[in-house]
């Protein structure tokens, strides 16, 4: 039985930890709820970072999660701009930054994760930039807009989600923009060779440049200011500024230092956690970014899924905004006492230029046998298909709406599937459930 007098702590000022909040209160809790963010900013949204926000399109009070007076409304206690830097679990003690020591009862971690830097001569010039925070994204924004005006010239390490909306925005901005990437396409870790490059295709129709098979070996600048970046291949490209899109690593710090179960590192890390997002502390949940989960059941895969401890599940972690907006909740009812069995298939969306996607499932290369489009690729309106044995693992629609639960559907119903049904736009994709 949850009590008024507890006091409960999320450390993390994102989505996840914002909605956990709002949750908290929607679900009768009346004890005290505190939420400590590192950043002076209220707690918002990622998304529009590479987005609309970017863009120009959104302004910037269209990213917080809530309005700044709505915390005081459902009395949840702030700490903004203070890292969280020690965690005692024996005395349910957090500590932060300025000395403050914080007792909870319960405790969500919500730590995100952070942008990976690249590891060569050259990022401690002006114009070399991450893309993590709001901080980031207006400075970028400004950076984006100058180049534009002045023919400038950006250089984007990564062919990622990350470094592909930002391509997008840059052209949009009227900027040159030069892509290095290690691998032979875009996006190869999440759609394999054979949708990558459609993603080739659209942003060089754009005036992106690409450069694969090659990583960054220097950026070379004169008085601060960025002049070129140099590869492994003996290239050298002329840029103004440089992006780092390389990854993100699960902030894991706090919980590794308290001795909490963390996932390997060679397969994403993040804190482990049960369906029900409790850690190997029963006291202390982790969700969004930061958070290991079990693979849901309908996508029994090799390869990238994680390993934890001896004895659990293999692990997934999952870095985008459905994740966070869906676990943030489900460990704030199962701080309640709640009965939660989180098993979301992952999810993220896009928007480049013109086209708009969305991806549910889980299909890196090695874990299919087959790809299915229905529609037409060469317009860029289609469905596509990721299977083994016949049975969907994965599925993305390109400029084609409402059909995203269908997809789930069919990756959750194990059922081997016709491939040329799969494939025939006049077959409603409900009628290929068993």
């Amino acid at each position: 039985m949850v009590d008024a007098d507890q006091t409960f702590v999320i450390v993390g000022g994102g989505l996840a930890g914002a909605k956990a909040a709002e949750t908290l209160r929607s679900e009768g809790f009346t004890g005290r709820v505190i939420l400590i963010g590192d950043e002076r900013d209220h707690p918002y949204e990622r998304p529009p970072l590479s987005k609309g926000y970017l863009t120009g399109a959104d302004e910037r009070d269209s990213v917080f999660v809530h309005d700044p007076a709505w915390y005081a409304g459902a009395d949840i206690e702030l700490h903004l701009g203070l890292p969280a830097v020690q965690l005692d679990r024996a005395a349910k003690v957090v500590t932060l930054g300025d000395g403050t020591r914080i007792q909870y009862d319960k405790l969500l971690l919500a730590t995100g994760a952070e942008p990976r830097r690249l590891d060569v001569p050259g990022t401690d010039l002006a114009g070399v930039h991450h893309l993590r925070r709001l901080a980031h994204a207006e400075r970028l924004r400004n950076v984006l807009a100058s180049l534009g005006r002045d023919n400038g010239h950006i250089l984007i390490a990564g062919a990622g989600w990350i470094g592909l909306e930002v391509a997008a925005a840059a052209r949009g901005y009227g900027a040159e923009v030069t892509v290095v990437e290690a691998e032979p396409t875009p996006l190869h870790p999440v759609l394999g060779p054979e949708l990558g490059s459609l993603f080739t295709d659209l942003h060089r129709e754009h005036g992106v440049r690409f450069h694969f098979g090659a990583r960054l070996t220097e950026i070379v600048g004169q008085d601060g200011v960025v002049l070129a970046a140099r590869t492994d291949d003996g290239e050298e490209h002329p840029a103004h500024d440089v992006l780092a899109a390389i990854g993100a690593a699960p902030r894991t710090a706090l919980a590794e230092a308290a001795g909490l179960a963390v996932a390997d590192r060679a397969a994403g890390g993040g804190i482990v956690v049960d369906a029900g997002l409790r850690t190997s502390d029963p006291d202390i949940y982790a969700a969004g970014d930061a958070a290991a989960t079990p693979l849901p059941g309908a996508l029994p895969l090799p390869g990238r899924a994680g390993a934890g401890p001896a004895g659990t599940p293999r692990l997934l972690r999952v870095e985008h905004w459905a994740n966070a907006l869906h676990t943030g909740p489900a460990a704030a009812r199962a701080m309640l006492g709640r009965d939660v069995s989180h098993d979301r298939l992952p999810y993220f969306f896009s928007d480049q230029y013109d086209v708009g996607l969305e991806y549910t499932g889980f299909a890196p290369p090695g874990s299919y046998d087959q790809v299915v489009v229905r529609g037409d690729a060469g317009k860029r309106q289609f469905i596509a298909f990721w299977l083994s044995g016949g049975r969907l693992l994965a599925g993305m629609n390109v400029n084609v709406w409402d059909v995203t639960e269908a997809i789930g559907n069919l990756i959750r119903s194990g059922a081997e599937l016709d491939p040329a049904r799969l494939a025939d736009p006049d077959v409603p994709l409900t009628d290929l459930l068993p």
